[in-house]
């Protein structure tokens, strides 16, 4: 225990605070005395039991184990001693402890003390210090931004410098006529002003930009002039083809160091174009390249030439010159350009095809020309109509022959513009109801052409249903290349439109035939809308078809036409776009095999009547006979049958008659169960004989066209 004395120097407190300290500490102490009693007295009580439990382990129920009791005592008393010795030393260390932290305490205080006191002399010290050497940095930040103002000026000048300095070379390179290098030393300085896009000095950028601009342009028109004489060389462009095969095989093996002029003078063109693109950064899709452009030139004047202004070959009537010309153009020069431009290409590492390019160049021609004749014809139908045949015979041998892609521009995309294309679906709708009306008032209009031909001849097709359907396809081979599926899917409503119509003028004829529902023409209408009908279903299974159903789809999900299920089956290609034709057409056919079948039950109807009327209850039974015979009452019956029976198979194609035999047969069938069996009563040879006059007459009316008829007969057999 430290004195009191030496508390009070560790620990220097006012006088209230020791007195305050000293009542908890007693407090303190009471409490763990308090505590220490509690556990004596708890320990006083539990030492009897421990003693006794101690006891009952070690002796237990055996005598003899007493002897152990002195050499127990002699253990426990040694662990006591241990005990007390270990209390003592640990009561006699803890003091030293404390003291010795108070201590270390206490010398910890005094260093911090003197870092503090170190603290403060510092902090003055750098304080006066800055205030000192504040001038000396204002003058130095001075200094080191007048440097830095040099350093730019100097950079400034630099650049100055290296773009006279590359405008001093191209210039001596044009001197002495070495356009290949000068062209190269450009594309240096292009690459130059790349890099000062991002620079905030504007002076330099317009200079930059002004000195390439100039050198471009003296380049350009210098390597214009040189490759527009080894064209003139070559004699391009190649009016004929004739001239195309001999320049591009005997003048290459004649003249080969002006195809490497051609070649160098062509790399430098096509080099020169796309750092001037690069970095005017105007590089597009539809970019045209400058040496197609110089080499488009001279057949750009001739088609202006011929094909505007007051020329005698500029016929507004006459789309067909100018659009056969340029394709006898293309193809004039197509070997040239294989042969000759396209390896060079491929030498530079570039994508383009030399052909396809040459072809959009033309291409530009027409488009520019169609765009100025259109709208003085747009409303002369027979003009325009002509034009558009001769476009898409152009764009089709164009795509066919010479592979120009359908990303292009083309004429299509001409005849697309809205005003344009408003008026061809006008167009096309009038002309095809004008071949409409003809075909339906033509003599020919209801008889095959195919009528002696029996192969050929197996969907007994009038010549009016075909040649609709011709018209029908030839529409779709019209617009099939549109390049928009909106487009195209107005098409396809003109094409639904011309269907309904045609069908209401086949309705409008039948109704007329109505009263003569098996002649010829009757017939040869149902043909018709079956035919129809088939070839419809057919086209919805086509690649084309199901392309424009899935447009339509996109379209309607769009606007919200339909209803959730009805765009679920056209998703589910469970509906196609004919869906609304086809039922109304096979309305109409079912409508006109059920007059033809109760027309001809009528007649038969007719001609069972003394059938009907037999003496089934009277006649002998088949013992008494010895042949069976047809009934005579029967003749009539079967006569009147089999006679309509031919006649139709004559007229209607196979899948009719076949639904027509099995729809009489139905009724036929009903007939005589009711009519004949359960309103007649029959003794054994009555029911013999009518057994006779199905099996061995009737059903084998029905012989030809199923190999077991009597199974339709499900009620009178």
């Amino acid at each position: 225990m430290l004195p009191a004395g030496e508390i009070g120097k560790c620990c220097p407190e006012s006088g209230d605070e020791m007195k305050n300290t000293e009542e908890k500490s007693d407090m303190n102490i009471a409490a763990l005395v308090g505590r220490e009693q509690l556990m004596q007295d708890r320990d006083d009580d539990q030492l009897p039991l421990n003693v006794s439990a101690f006891i009952e382990k070690e002796v237990g129920n055996d005598l003899k184990s007493l002897k152990k009791l002195g050499k127990l005592i002699e253990q426990m008393t040694e662990n006591k001693m241990k005990l007390e010795e270990q209390v003592l030393t640990i009561s006699s260390e803890i003091p030293k402890r404390i003291q010795s932290a108070l201590k270390d305490a206490e010398e910890s205080q005094q260093v911090l003390n003197q870092f503090l006191e170190q603290e403060t002399s510092l902090f003055s010290s750098i304080t006066s210090h800055l205030l000192t050497a504040q001038p000396w940095m204002d003058d130095l930040g001075a200094m080191i931004n007048q440097i830095e103002e040099i350093e730019q000026h100097l950079t400034y000048l630099k650049w100055v410098s290296q773009i006279e300095e590359l405008s001093d070379n191209i210039q001596q390179y044009l001197m002495t006529n070495n356009v290949p290098e000068a062209a190269s030393i450009l594309v240096t300085m292009t690459e130059l002003d790349i890099k000062l896009q991002e620079s905030s000095c504007t002076h330099l950028l317009s200079f930059m930009r002004a000195t390439v601009k100039f050198w471009h342009k003296i380049l350009k028109d210098k390597l214009t002039s040189d490759f527009e004489e080894i064209l003139a060389q070559l004699h391009w462009p190649f009016i004929t083809h004739t001239q195309s095969q001999t320049v591009g095989i005997s003048r290459s093996a004649s003249a080969p160091e002006v195809y490497a002029t051609l070649e160098t003078l062509f790399c430098q063109l096509l080099k020169l174009q796309a750092s001037y693109l690069c970095w005017s950064g105007k590089v597009t899709k539809t970019t045209s390249y400058s040496v197609f452009v110089i080499m488009l030139t001279p057949l750009q004047k001739r088609f202006k030439y011929h094909f505007r202004g007051n020329r005698q070959t500029n016929v507004i009537s006459k789309p067909e010159w100018y659009l056969a010309q340029v394709l006898m153009w293309i193809g004039n020069h197509a070997h040239f350009l294989d042969e000759k431009i396209q390896p060079i290409l491929e030498k530079a590492d570039s994508a383009v095809n030399a052909r396809l390019e040459f072809s959009r160049g033309l291409m530009m021609l027409i488009l520019e020309k169609l765009a100025s004749d259109i709208p003085c014809l747009l409303y002369d139908d027979n003009l325009f109509c002509h034009l558009v045949d001769e476009v898409l015979l152009f764009e089709r041998e164009l795509h066919s022959v010479h592979g120009y892609p359908s990303t292009f521009a083309s004429c299509m995309h001409i005849l697309s513009e809205e005003t344009c294309f408003q008026r061809w679906l006008t167009v096309e709708r009038k002309f095809a109801l004008q071949k409409m009306d003809s075909m339906l008032s033509s003599e020919a209009a209801w008889v095959s052409q195919y009528k002696d031909i029996t192969d050929v001849d197996e969907m007994k097709v009038p010549n009016c249903a075909e040649v609709f359907m011709t018209l029908l396809l030839v529409i779709t081979d019209r617009y099939k290349n549109l390049p928009t599926a909106p487009r195209k899917l107005q098409f396809l409503e003109l094409q639904k439109d011309l269907v309904d119509d045609f069908r209401i003028r086949l309705t409008q004829v039948m109704k007329e035939e109505t009263r003569a529902s098996l002649d010829f023409r009757y017939c040869a209408i149902l043909n018709a809308v079956n035919y129809i009908s088939t070839v419809l279903a057919d086209w919805a299974d086509n690649v084309f078809f199901l392309q424009l159903q899935q447009a339509a789809l996109e379209v309607f999900a769009e606007n919200n036409v339909l209803s959730k299920l009805q765009l679920g089956q056209l998703a589910s290609m469970e509906s196609s776009v004919f869906d609304d034709m086809i039922n109304l057409l096979e309305r109409l056919k079912l409508d006109m095999l059920t007059r033809q079948v109760d027309h001809v039950f009528r007649e038969v109807k007719d001609a069972a009547k003394l059938y009907k009327k037999e003496r089934w209850l009277s006649l002998p039974s088949q013992s008494e006979q010895a042949v069976m015979s047809l009934s005579s009452s029967a003749c009539p019956l079967l006569l009147t049958l089999r006679d309509r029976l031919l006649q139709l198979e004559q007229q209607l194609c196979f899948s009719l008659f076949r639904i027509f035999w099995q729809m009489l047969v139905e009724k036929l069938d009903v007939y005589i169960y009711q009519e004949i069996i359960l309103a007649n009563h029959f003794n054994e040879g009555g029911a013999a004989q009518l057994q006779f006059d199905m099996t061995r007459n009737l059903f084998p009316l029905f012989s030809h066209y199923c190999k077991r008829p009597e199974n339709y007969f499900k009620q009178g057999s």
